[in-house]
């Protein structure tokens, strides 16, 4: 339940209001800024809120009975603060969002309509979306051990002990469509190995950057990687470093890495039709 302060209360039972709203975002490298839908800045607990075209939020829902609701922000990219760099390098992902109801003439008067974290955002066409996850989401979060028959360990980390070092291939770029990238010097790797695998580049103005690899696919003998989102400013000839992408499934663990003797799943695990199953009688 809100609770309204006297004079915000006041204007808005008034019918005449002077109202927006805005977000304050706070991304998990330290960085806090705020945007308004309002067409001029706002400025309230020494934060000042810019005007960002096209930022609003939709499908605001709130339940009560604790399930997560379905608020999305969305804008488009300006300079106003928004780079779509730092969106597709993922610095937004996790940011923790909070968004008032303000009257623009006093910004004192406001109440805080929703917080919570923002998901991944999706940058497409100019413009971005995420969802903003309230504190009931943490309820969803899985605590201790899930028993799966798949494997639970991150490829390459301590339980995985798979050394990425040395599977990693160096390539090139060929040519570059948006989030597809034709790429030489893994030519030799049958289609499926790097998916979801790691592309980083390793020169040119993209430097250091890392994405996810959704697919790999050999296409008129070409070696054709989806990317999970476009790198700004990947050009033919740069330098790659490309790592292997596992599936989690112990065929996968034993023919592709031979490091089954330490998969993290329960790959016999009997599943739901054993379980369901009855005694049969012989004949």
């Amino acid at each position: 339940m809100r609770v309204l302060g006297a004079p915000l209360r006041e204007h808005l039972e008034s019918g005449l209001t002077t109202t927006c709203r805005c977000w304050r975002i706070a991304r998990t490298d330290g960085v806090v800024q705020g945007f308004t839908d309002h067409d001029l800045a706002v400025t309230f607990d020494g934060l000042t809120f810019s005007p960002l075209s096209g930022f609003e939020a939709t499908g605001d829902v709130t339940r009560a009975d604790l399930s997560v609701g379905g608020l999305e922000i969305a804008g488009a990219l300006t300079s106003a603060g928004l780079d779509a760099v730092d969106l597709q390098s993922g610095r937004y992902d996790f940011a923790s969002v909070m968004m008032w109801l303000v009257n623009w003439q006093d910004p004192e008067e406001r109440v805080l309509l929703r917080q919570g974290t923002l998901g991944e955002v999706v940058r497409e066409d100019g413009a971005f979306r995420a969802e903003v996850r309230g504190p009931m989401r943490q309820l969803e979060t899985i605590r201790g051990r899930v028993y799966t028959a798949t494997c639970d360990a991150d490829l390459g980390d301590a339980r995985c002990t798979v050394d990425l070092s040395a599977l990693s291939r160096i390539a090139s770029v060929a040519s570059v469509d948006g989030a597809l990238v034709i790429v030489n010097g893994i030519d030799f790797k049958a289609a499926g190995w790097a998916s979801q695998g790691v592309l980083e580049v390793t020169s040119g103005d993209e430097t250091g950057r890392r994405e996810l690899v959704t697919s790999h696919a050999v296409i008129d003998d070409q070696v054709v990687l989806t990317l999970r989102s476009a790198i700004v400013g990947l050009e033919a000839g740069d330098m790659l470093l490309v790592t292997p992408g596992c599936d989690k499934r112990f065929a996968t663990c034993r023919k592709k890495f031979s490091n089954h003797l330490n998969f993290q799943g329960f790959p016999h695990l009997p599943g739901n039709d054993r379980a369901f199953s009855y005694a049969r009688s012989s004949s």
